[in-house]
């Protein structure tokens, strides 16, 4: 549902999957002026209805600000879905709603899936397994967000956005240090916006609306640099993103010995990457589905071995 930036990496990463197949783009802009990369037909959203006994998962494309609240609880009503939505702070609230909605419709939904939340959610909850007496640090970037580039853009005057989050480096080189110290969000990011506004836009209106967004900006320090159309396409027509998640920890019976876990990621594309996860969620929700399992899921609730394509004993051969 959906064909922007994260819809094309979902669609790469279907078709370089062996069990799947791509049924249909569904669009609420005109399908005669959508063409896809792979020629899949291109459908008017309000006809997704039509395919029900059609489609096994439909992946919801949508961004978190405006979309997904809406889009995922009806979609989960008709079908079984995947999201990547994002806020982490109204994360409860929507499985609350798409809960509801999947268990009236029977269907099974799996929210929240990217790299974070997604990929960087599980290994949070690998290490505190592991390391129990420890804290948790968390960074992004420097990279473009899709969800805070995709909030800039639904602000009124804006043409066009991307945002960055980058690592304050003191921070991280405190955490990698074993210091475990306490860092507010402020401390850890800072944020970067390059916004092309529409013409006749009031320039601090659109800064003020962008720095005082709650959820998204308000408790960082943001800066905002207006640009042109023309260095847009230039300077900021990649996606590349990362990150990494560090659990600083102590063992032994004194708790004198320091541990840390670390996974990173370092992306080209962000949009192609976290198109790759949802591609692998849909797949874990295929199969809690056909399992019997109705409702609303996160990657808590999900198996390595429902993303793999593999089977059993092709995973238990890389143990």
């Amino acid at each position: 549902m959906g064909y922007g930036n994260l819809a094309r990496g979902v669609e790469s990463a279907v078709l370089s999957s062996g069990d799947m197949v791509l049924k249909a783009v569904f669009t609420r802009r005109d399908p005669s002026s959508v063409r896809t990369r792979s020629g899949v037909k291109v459908l008017g959203a309000s006809r997704a209805g039509e395919y029900r006994d059609e489609i096994d998962v439909m992946v919801l494309c949508g961004g978190s600000a405006a979309d997904l609240p809406e889009q995922t609880p009806r979609a989960a009503a008709m079908f079984d879905v995947v999201d990547s939505f994002d806020t982490h702070a109204r994360i409860e609230e929507h499985f609350r709603r798409v809960d509801e909605s999947a268990r009236a419709g029977g269907h099974a939904a799996l929210i929240a899936c990217g790299w974070d939340p997604g990929l960087f959610s599980m290994q949070r909850m690998l290490s505190a397994a592991v390391l129990p007496r420890g804290k948790d640090y968390t960074f992004w970037g420097r990279g473009v967000s899709q969800g805070h580039s995709d909030a800039v853009r639904r602000i009124p005057g804006v043409r066009d956005a991307r945002q960055y989050t980058v690592p304050v480096p003191e921070a991280v080189e405190a955490v990698r240090a074993g210091n475990a110290p306490l860092l507010s969000v402020r401390q850890k990011h800072t944020r970067e916006c390059y916004v092309v506004l529409e013409e006749g836009a009031d320039p601090e209106a659109v800064r003020e609306a962008i720095v005082s967004m709650p959820h998204y900006f308000s408790d960082y320090d943001t800066t905002v640099h207006f640009i042109t159309a023309e260095e847009m396409e230039r300077d900021h027509r990649e996606m590349p993103h990362g990150g990494f998640v560090i659990r600083s920890g102590v063992t032994g019976m004194a708790g004198k010995h320091r541990q840390l876990i670390e996974f990173s990621l370092k992306l080209d594309s962000n949009p192609e990457f976290t198109g790759s996860v949802l591609a692998a969620c849909a797949r874990a929700v295929y199969r809690k589905r056909r399992a019997g399992n109705v409702g609303c899921f996160t990657m808590a609730d999900v198996t390595l071995a429902e993303l793999s394509e593999k089977t059993g004993k092709e995973l238990r051969e890389l143990l």
